[in-house]
């Protein structure tokens, strides 16, 4: 396959997964600000620090308040982590490779887009965004299950799902860090109370509630919770799981020997992991360690499949 089509199938769906858990994150925190009492001080700010973006955020806004976040992480055509945004670059991606996905497939991904586009007043208003942002969902959910039915399973439908499973694994991963640390730590007496609530939310962000209470059979606590997602081999957003993903795609593809190194370094320190014994300080630090060997699959992709990777390493050569 042409590294061009290769690299702009992975990014069409990390683009897409991205705009789908960013929906489902700013309503479950909605919902969560209204569980927690008034005097309990949450907001908006954590969603900020999840997608990975506070510096960007603070160059363009002196506040963390409410419509100042949402237009940031929902309609805002410069930020990178926008669904707005996201959605635009899925359906650019899209659009270059309509010869490869099915017509369907990227009639839905272009009405999504105008759909996102037109639809940024009802985003926008505290009575509107809730259907706005379930609408986003369950298009990109028709759409992923289009090509899950639809595309043949060659090269191009792996680079879908590493891109989904890269995608989904650094969302999950940057949700349990920040809720953990900003909100849920064990010390802070005044949420203690509404912890359950807390790590109730963490699950509803993931779409896991209910798969968590099948899978544990336990009331909901934080190791339970943090176990479940990073480690359980049948829910398709624990972080394993998503690994396990990338680890059989690249087997089927060419010349895949360093990335399968890299997938089984992030492998090994997620299952080797003791995460029932973690203090914040110890499960930040693993979290760390673990969007680092993302970054390196992704590199490793990179390098290996992708014209930029090619192009950079061809460089080089020619720099040395």
């Amino acid at each position: 396959m042409l590294a061009r089509v290769a690299e702009t199938l992975y990014w069409m769906a990390r683009y897409m997964e991205r705009a789908e858990n960013m929906a489902r994150l700013i309503n479950v925190n909605a919902n969560l600000i209204l569980d927690i009492p008034k005097r309990t001080v949450l907001g908006w700010e954590p969603l900020i620090d999840i997608t990975g973006t506070r510096d960007i955020y603070v160059k363009r806004n002196d506040n963390f308040e409410e419509r100042s976040v949402m237009k940031y992480l929902i309609s805002d055509p410069e930020s990178p982590v926008s669904i707005a945004n996201s959605l635009k670059w899925a359906r650019e991606n899209a659009r270059t490779v309509r010869d490869v996905i099915p017509r369907e497939a990227w009639e839905q991904i272009n009405a999504l887009n105008h759909y996102a586009k037109d639809q940024l007043n009802v985003a926008m208003s505290k009575r509107g965004r809730f259907s706005y942002l379930n609408e986003v969902i369950l298009r990109n959910q028709t759409i992923v299950g289009l090509l899950s039915g639809t595309v043949n399973r060659d090269q191009g439908y792996l680079f879908i799902r590493m891109g989904r499973n890269i995608e989904r694994s650094d969302m999950t991963s940057r949700i349990i860090d920040v809720r953990s640390a900003n909100l849920l730590t064990e010390e802070s007496m005044e949420l203690r109370p509404f912890e359950n609530i807390q790590w109730m939310s963490v699950l509803k962000s993931l779409t896991a509630y209910q798969m968590y209470r099948q899978a544990m059979q336990a009331r909901i606590r934080r190791s339970d919770v943090v176990k479940f997602l990073f480690q359980s081999q049948r829910f398709p957003r624990s972080i394993l799981f998503c690994v396990q993903q990338m680890e059989r795609c690249v087997q089927e593809l060419p010349d895949y020997e360093n990335t399968l190194r890299r997938i089984h370094q992030a492998k090994r320190l997620i299952q080797g992991a003791e995460l029932q014994a973690y203090d914040q300080v110890m499960l930040h630090d693993f979290i760390d360690h673990i969007q680092i060997e993302m970054n390196h699959i992704h590199e490793a992709l990179n390098e290996q499949y992708f014209l930029t990777g090619r192009i950079s390493a061809q460089q080089q050569q020619q720099a040395s």
